[in-house]
């Protein structure tokens, strides 16, 4: 799922070019080809399947030339997670009904990318052998209010794969207290936007719990892998509600398990969380950019072009990040603004 903006993540990231498409870690690879790269050993190539905006078709093409054109799938506007995942599994359970579905953000981190292959073989072994709905719980670090959370039942699913649970309830983004009393009590896990469930329990369940969005894609359907696809793609999908995956069927389903899991995740959704991924001196400065000289300055991020000279002297705390002559300086706790001062 490669439709986002990442607005939180001006100037680096733009309408025009987001984060996902970035090398916002410095490893010379951005994060769709990340995200793509840990696929590797667990989802053949020719198995992988891209939803973005029609604008950014040609990056996609640029970076993920291994993917074919035909498996590019592009939304003329956006209409948030539960549209993007009702296209391309109504597409593949089209051709292919029996396929097994493992849905991805682009723009997401995983640090430990063997664990994470190994939960996902065993979240498709689960899904294959059970008419389910799977998403991934990450274990949390800390109490953290910017995410949401998954709560599960107290008895595992073991009979198919071990420690897979029953969820409970989805949880609101919690205040700190709220957080810290998830912590406390455990069985509470982040929710990583990361689902796995087969394409016949996909379309099925949305035509249950969301008809109106199921009615939009029985307009499509008719089209799919012809020539006019794309145009009525254009014409039906702005019709879409516009509604999350999570509100439409997650908090709804009554076939939802959790996977808790520990490979290093992050959303990547601010600068703060970048800051917390890059490595750090001395002086817990973390840099991206092969000419950056920090001069009496701590607990700083900076992201700069790598052929840009840069020196900074004399900042604690600070967020500073350059790209297409465009010059954010800020502290790192006003960066809940950026949104706003890129306007």
């Amino acid at each position: 799922m490669a439709g986002g903006v990442g607005s939180r993540f001006w100037p680096m990231s733009t309408p025009e070019r987001p984060k996902q498409f970035i090398d916002v870690l410095g490893v010379g690879r951005s994060l769709i080809q990340l995200t793509v790269d840990r696929f590797e050993t667990v989802i053949p190539m020719e198995n992988v399947w891209i939803v973005t905006s029609e604008k950014y078709k040609n990056i996609v093409m640029e970076q993920l030339p291994e993917v074919p054109e035909t498996q590019i799938l592009l939304e003329p506007c956006m209409r948030n997670t539960a549209p993007c995942i009702e296209y391309v599994s109504r597409k593949i359970y089209a051709k292919y009904p029996d396929a097994n579905l493992v849905f991805s953000p682009a723009d997401h981190i995983v640090l430990d990318v063997n664990t994470f292959r190994s939960v996902i073989k065993n979240s498709l072994e689960f899904t294959e052998k059970r008419e389910a709905i799977l998403t991934l719980g990450m274990m949390p670090t800390r109490p953290e209010t910017g995410y949401g959370y998954i709560k599960r039942q107290q008895e595992s699913e073991s009979e198919l794969v071990e420690g897979i649970y029953k969820v409970e309830a989805f949880k609101e983004k919690p205040n700190l207290e709220t957080a810290k009393s998830y912590l406390e009590e455990g069985g509470y896990y982040w929710n990583a936007g990361i689902f796995i469930w087969n394409a016949k329990m996909v379309v099925n369940t949305i035509s249950k719990l969301v008809p109106d969005l199921a009615l939009v894609f029985d307009k499509i359907e008719p089209y799919f892998y012809t020539d006019k696809e794309q145009e009525i793609v254009n014409q039906y999908f702005p019709t879409c509600p516009n509604i999350s995956i999570d509100y439409a069927v997650m908090e709804k389903s009554k076939e939802v398990f959790v996977y808790p899991a520990n490979f290093g995740w992050s959303d990547l959704g601010t600068w703060g969380s970048l800051y917390t991924h890059l490595d750090q001196d001395e002086n817990n400065n973390a840099t991206v950019g092969q000419n950056i000289n920090m001069v009496d300055c701590k607990n700083c991020v900076v992201h700069t072009p790598s052929e840009r000279k840069v020196v900074i002297q004399g900042l604690d705390n600070y967020i500073i990040a350059e790209s297409d002559n465009t010059l954010l300086i800020c502290k790192k706790e006003e960066e809940q603004h950026i949104k706003d001062w890129q306007k």
